[in-house]
Parts: structure tokens; C-alpha cells; sequence
């Protein structure tokens, strides 16, 4: 088998497995581990895995850049914001995160809904302009154009301050094993002190995320109060579930 052959295969079994060890790849097709590995590192240069310990796992779609990720499932992300909003209480304070899944929360917001949020998504806030009963702060700091959110100390130190009744958290990544992961170390940190300024954090998971991994780790699932989210993987929810998570399922 040629390598450029050998690679389609590993695609094709990690989509169909959800994830490949290197060490049972290697025997499966009588070569060598290091063989496997370098075919794993060049995919993963790619962008088509993302490798761990022993092999490789899916990679995230999500970790495009934003306008990508605004032509990238946005039904899926509409059905995601219609049953996360009904998370959210009158008068409560809100944090939502940044990303295009969140984006569609703040558009399906009711329009007689009186809250606050507040963000670290100048997208988010002007969305918001025109609400007329919703409280917008916005969290400064140097913008992360990648994905349209602020980040760095201004932001940690401004996150500092919060004190909030729900964060509805975007990642790239949703994982039973690898827990909860994105694309950037200075969104995570960002993520991971939101999540710890507010009462209750539930992850918003359009179905491309599911069972995918991103570079950085933001959280582990038992850190969150569950996961909304409209995949149909049934064995990925199983999994989930079995693990303690509160899913869900948004239609």
C-alpha cells in the first residue's frame, strides 16, 4: 500500500471508529509504528486529525477562522441557540462566550426577555443593540481576530469582576475522553475564568463537535452542568452520558 493510499484508509477508519491507535493500525496493515505516526503527523498538519497519546482522534471543522465558521452548520447552531435559551431566566445575568453558536443564542434571545449579559464578543454585543430589554457588558482587551472575541490580561483581569448566574460556553471540541477543548491556549484560559465566575456552565455543541478534538484543553466534562446539543450520534451521547453528563438534545 502506497502512503498517499495508506492515509486515505487511516481517514476512512477514523471516521467510521472515531478514533485510531497507531500501535493496532500498525499490525492491522503489517508496517511499522513509525510509519503510522508520520502518516499521523502529516494528517494532522492537515487539519484532517488531531493527534494524542497512541494515535489520533477527529479533528474539529470548528477551528476555522470566523467567517468560515459562520457558513459552517448553521442549522445545526440554530436548533443548539433555540434550546439554550430556554436556559436562561428572567433577570438573571448571563456570560455568553464568543463564537457563532453563541452568536445564534443572542439573535434567538426573546424579545421580551429582561437579563444581562455579558461578553467578550464585540459580534455578540452588537447583536444585541437592538434588544430592547437586555443589559450588554462588554469585556475589553486585545482582539483575537481569528475567532472575534478579546482575549489576553485585560480581558482575565475584566473577567475577574464577573459575577454571573450561567455561562453558555463555546468550544470546538466535545469529547467523553478528551473533555471539553478549543483551538487557542488564550481563549481556553479566557473559557476556563468565565466558567469559574459563574454559578452553572452548560456547553453549546453543534453536531460537528461532538466527538471531536481541538489542541487545547478548556475544561473536563464533570467541571460543566451538561451539554446542549443536536447530534445524532447516538454512541457518542452514550458515551457521554456514561460519563455523568447532563445532555440535552436540541431539535
Amino acid at each position: 500500500m502506497l502512503a498517499a493510499q495508506r492515509r486515505e484508509w487511516l481517514l476512512a477508519r477514523l471516521a467510521r471508529d472515531g478514533r485510531l491507535v497507531a500501535k493496532d493500525v500498525a499490525h492491522e496493515l503489517a508496517v511499522s509504528e513509525d510509519s503510522v505516526r508520520r502518516d499521523l503527523r502529516d494528517l494532522a498538519a492537515a487539519g484532517l486529525c488531531q493527534r494524542v497519546y497512541g494515535g489520533a482522534l477527529p479533528a474539529s471543522p470548528a477551528v476555522a477562522d470566523y467567517a468560515a465558521r459562520t457558513r459552517l452548520a448553521t442549522d445545526s447552531k440554530d436548533r443548539v441557540a433555540r434550546r439554550a435559551v430556554q436556559l436562561v431566566p428572567p433577570g438573571s445575568t448571563v456570560v455568553l462566550d464568543g463564537g457563532t453558536t453563541t452568536l445564534a443564542v443572542a439573535r434567538a434571545l426573546p424579545p421580551d426577555l429582561v437579563c444581562t449579559v455579558v461578553t467578550h464578543s464585540p459580534t455578540i454585543a452588537a447583536a444585541l443593540v437592538e434588544h430592547p430589554s437586555v443589559d450588554v457588558f462588554v469585556l475589553g482587551g486585545r482582539l483575537f481576530k481569528h475567532s472575534a472575541v478579546t482575549c489576553g490580561a485585560a480581558t482575565a483581569e475584566a473577567a475577574q469582576r464577573v459575577s454571573a448566574d450561567l455561562f453558555l460556553l463555546g468550544v470546538t471540541g466535545v469529547h467523553p475522553d478528551r473533555g471539553l477543548t478549543t483551538g487557542d491556549p488564550d481563549e481556553a484560559a479566557v473559557k476556563r475564568l468565565l466558567a469559574g465566575r459563574s454559578a452553572e456552565t452548560w456547553v453549546l455543541a453543534s453536531s460537528e463537535k461532538v466527538g471531536a478534538v481541538s489542541p487545547h484543553a478548556v475544561l473536563p466534562l464533570d467541571a460543566v452542568a451538561g451539554v446542549v446539543t443536536d447530534t445524532v450520534d447516538e454512541g457518542a451521547v452514550r458515551e457521554l452520558e456514561g460519563r455523568g453528563v447532563r445532555v440535552l438534545r436540541a431539535e
